[in-house]
Formats: C-alpha cells, structure tokens, sequence
C-alpha cells in the first residue's frame, strides 16, 4: 500500500493498473485489495485508493488515467467546456467531462457514460498541464468550442474572462476575435444560402 500510496499521490489517490505493474504489483494483488476495500476500481484498468481524500479535480484525472489505460494514447487532454471550467473561465458548465484524443487513438475500453470523447491531432502548443492534468490551451479550448457548438457568444465571453485573467495576451485575444467574426460572416453566408436553396425548392 505504501508503494500504491506514492504511485497515487500525483493522482489525487487514483492510478492505473499498468502503471502498478510497472512498479512491479501484479492485477491479482489489485484484485485482492479492492475485495478487501483497500481500493475502489472506479474503471477498467483505473483504482482509486479508498478513503483517499479527493480535490476539485479527481473525476477529470480519473478520465485522463481512464484514457491512458492499458496500451491508451499518450497525447491527450481535457477539452472544450472541461478545459475552460478548469481554467475558471467562462460560465461553463460541462455535464461531462471533454477529452480530446488523436484521430486514430484507439480506445478499446467501454467509453463511461460521463466522458465525451473528441478526436483531433494537436500540436504540443495546443496542450498544456494544469494542476498536473493535460488541458489544450485557452485559445485551442474556445476555438473547439465555435467548432463543435457554433456559439458565438459564448466563444466571446471566454475571450474577454481569459483576457482578464492573464490566460491571453491583448494579441492573441484580437485575434480569436478576428477568427470569431469571420465564422459569423461564414455561418451567416451558409444560412442564406440554405434559406435560397429551400425557397426555390418549394417553388419548384
């Protein structure tokens, strides 16, 4: 337990099975200790030790480690709402958790019903660590959020809360604002398009 005890402690008391064995704890010894109540399987492949205090932040390290699992890819991260609600910008409220995988990541696991899973390739300035956790950067979060939602005021507010909290240069918020009202002017000019489009069908 000791040793379980130290693997866990960066983890805020969680930790995966293929990182015990690689200390050298076989599945079977987990097995036992969780028949015992010493550890709480909380996934397939991801312990939590029992009575371990959590912080604010456990059901989001419970996702990462429920991604890396077993043979899981490396390059991951808390995404979209998740990511700003971590940051503590914005009025995000995510009913799940958001994480974002590579495009040919394969997950083998059963996906819990809590995680949403996105896929896209990220560049290493995409991501960063947070409170030890994985998380794209503020500006790739609120970019995958115009993507994935198309709303635009929200986008915005998370603009102005990351400009005010240090997260974006003065540069870089002008910027997202520039990329923000070019994908208005483009889902305005798609709307009237699909508006002509309906219009002379039903003429027809």
């Amino acid at each position: 337990m000791n040793e379980l005890f130290d693997l866990a402690e960066a983890n805020d008391g969680l930790f995966t099975s293929k990182q015990a064995r690689e200390r050298g704890i076989k599945d079977s010894v987990l097995v036992r200790l969780a028949q015992r109540g010493r550890l709480v399987r909380v996934a397939r492949g991801v312990y939590r030790i029992t009575h371990y205090p959590p912080d604010k932040f456990a059901q989001y390290r419970e996702a990462v480690l429920w991604a890396q699992a077993s043979q899981g890819p490396e390059q991951i991260a808390l995404s979209h709402e998740t990511a700003l609600l971590i940051y503590g910008i914005s009025d995000a409220n995510p009913a799940k958790v958001h994480l974002t995988v590579p495009k040919r990541a394969r997950l083998r696991r059963q996906k819990p019903g809590w995680i949403a899973i996105h896929r896209a390739d990220m560049a290493p300035s995409d991501v960063s660590e947070h409170e030890g956790m994985p998380v794209t950067s503020p500006k790739r979060a609120i970019i995958d959020i115009l993507r994935a939602s198309h709303r635009v005021d929200f986008a915005r507010q998370a603009i102005t809360d990351a400009r005010r909290e240090g997260l974006l240069s003065s540069e870089q918020a002008a910027r997202l604002r520039q990329q923000i009202n070019r994908y208005t002017h483009q889902l305005a000019a798609g709307s009237a398009k699909e508006q002509t489009i309906h219009r002379e069908s039903k003429a027809s």
